[in-house]
């Protein structure tokens, strides 16, 4: 690639900002998605955030950021995917979390997931796709990266299939 067409890339994603979250049951190979997905935003020039699951993760360690090892917190069988993931969209917050370089350094070797994936029974109702929608705008979010299955990218088609009615709302009632 020519030297041209590699600054014409870094800078693709100039004013961007991307979210990446994980959705559904751990499984090999994702946080080697969220490593991936995050470095290759910041190498185009976009902000990338990283969507934590509600409470994770935990205290902070020297290696990614928690006491302990990423492990799953639902080892029962599984609600099905489409009611899975989502949570820290929907609540927001600190749950929401712009990420650097580092931020995914040494992850993907580790299992499961090290932002972690949850429950969230709100995100299939409209009214928590409208809080999902106003925490993106709230943090200038421009494009999500939803990693996960089947469910997960079905959640994701219906939140991209409402997503100018979500605004629409969000502005007609001031959110």
């Amino acid at each position: 690639m020519a030297a041209a067409e590699l600054e014409r890339l870094r800078m693709a994603g100039a004013g961007m900002a991307i979210a990446v979250l994980t959705s559904g049951g751990d499984a090999q190979g994702m946080n080697a998605a969220v490593r991936a997905v995050t470095r290759m935003g910041i190498y185009v020039g976009a902000k990338v955030f990283l969507i934590y699951e509600v409470g994770y993760p935990p205290a902070p360690c020297h290696i990614w950021g928690t006491s302990t090892p990423p492990v799953s917190r639902y080892p029962s069988p599984p609600l099905p995917s489409s009611l899975q993931g989502y949570e820290g969209l929907v609540e927001g917050g600190d749950n929401i979390k712009q990420a650097n370089w580092l931020s995914v350094s040494n992850i993907i070797q580790l299992g499961g997931t090290v932002i972690g994936s949850a429950r969230c029974k709100a995100f299939t109702t409209r009214a928590g796709r409208l809080r999902a929608a106003h925490n993106l705008v709230e943090h200038g979010i421009t494009n999500l990266c939803v990693i996960g299955g089947d469910g997960s990218l079905t959640g994701a088609d219906i939140f991209r299939s409402e997503w100018a009615g979500l605004l629409e709302e969000l502005v007609r009632d001031g959110g």
